[in-house]
């Protein structure tokens, strides 16, 4: 008796003090959970190469739009999404067909980036761009530039060739000149449209002041490129870049340069690219949102991207749109605006690119 005592008493004490541990214990709603209940992304077969890109969204109908401004936006959307295709046609990375596709619309004078920016409450440009690796989870991105040519090549010179992920200003410039990357006179960058629309602005603020001001020239916050790529080894890349806001003051920074609230990719979910209202897309964390819903809650990324987009945006008061695309090539590019430039191309030939809400 003495001898079985012995030996059940120190087997009581470890139990005692394993159960006492709380690293062993587990909640009564933990016990609930099993392996099958937790929702994630789920293994995917890898999809064909495909690339989509947006040149802003905003209030875009076509009774404002004269037939020669309407193909000269479809022409170049497609001459953008060409030029990245070929990129991912020809084997190379997701990335290099993001930048091939960005660069084609920050040298136009059509679109909120690069040529086209608009200008800030000093008459000045300044130039905001990002991207980021699906594979390896890298970004880069450059912030109130007005010297460099090319804003999405020099954030992606930040994640290549530097430990950062964001500089911004004066730095981002130095840098970029020490990587041999163009630098060009800000004049570069003037456009008359854009100045014009400018003084418009400041106009309306004089007389009205600044939140009437926005309400009058609601696309004075809106416009931003984007890419998000899938190349034949099943990586994902994004890219967005931009002028920002009109009349923006202050330094302001928008959702653009902003790793998961306006750029983000994920081999396991998807890439995002976001155009709208910045203040509100970097409140919302809408990119890397999309990306969450799908990871944990299992959804698809069209469901992801419209929840995200028609439903918690249009709540919360944020305007704009988004392109995504995953894994297995499905493509989303939904958005809460009367317009959005955007199209896409995959294995069935052709850009397709689309302006209006009524375009499918």
């Amino acid at each position: 008796m003495k001898k079985t005592y012995q030996i059940i008493f120190p087997l009581f004490i470890i139990l005692i003090l394993v159960a006492c541990d709380p690293t062993t214990r587990k909640s009564p709603e933990e016990k609930e959970i099993s392996t099958e209940q937790v929702a994630g992304p789920k293994e995917v077969m890898q999809g064909p190469i495909s690339l989509v890109i947006h040149g802003g969204a905003g209030t875009i109908k076509r009774e404002n739009m004269t037939e020669e401004k309407d193909a000269e936006y479809r022409a170049k959307l497609a001459e953008a999404l060409e030029a990245g295709y070929a990129k991912l046609e020809d084997g190379a990375p997701a990335m290099e067909a993001v930048i091939a596709a960005i660069q084609i619309m920050e040298e136009s004078p059509l679109f909120n980036a690069g040529k086209g920016a608009v200008f800030t409450n000093e008459g000045k440009n300044e130039l905001d761009a990002a991207v980021m690796d699906g594979k390896t989870r890298n970004a880069g991105a450059v912030a109130g530039v007005s010297t460099i040519k090319s804003p999405i090549e020099a954030a992606l010179s930040v994640m290549k060739d530097s430990p950062h992920v964001m500089m911004a200003g004066k730095g981002a410039e130095k840098f970029a000149a020490e990587q041999g990357l163009e630098i060009v006179d800000p004049e570069y960058f003037f456009t008359q449209s854009r100045y014009d629309a400018l003084q418009r602005v400041k106009a309306r603020e004089e007389e009205k002041g600044r939140s009437a001001a926005l309400l009058d020239f609601p696309d004075s916050k809106f416009g931003t490129v984007g890419c998000v790529a899938l190349d034949k080894d099943g990586n994902i890349a994004a890219g967005t870049s931009t002028g920002g806001m009109t009349n923006k003051r202050y330094g302001r920074i928008g959702d653009a340069p902003i790793i998961a609230a306006g750029t983000y990719a994920d081999n396991l979910t998807c890439g995002v690219s976001a155009t709208g209202h910045g203040e509100y897309f970097i409140r919302s964390v809408v990119a890397y949102d999309i990306a969450a819903k799908m990871k944990y809650a299992g959804m698809s990324l069209e469901a992801a991207a419209n929840k995200v987009v028609y439903d918690e945006l249009v709540e919360f008061g944020g305007g704009g749109g988004i392109i995504a695309l995953d894994r297995a090539g499905n493509i989303s590019m939904p958005f809460n605006t009367s317009g959005m430039y955007r199209g896409y191309m995959n294995e069935k030939g052709t850009p397709k690119v689309y302006i209006y809400e009524d375009e499918k």
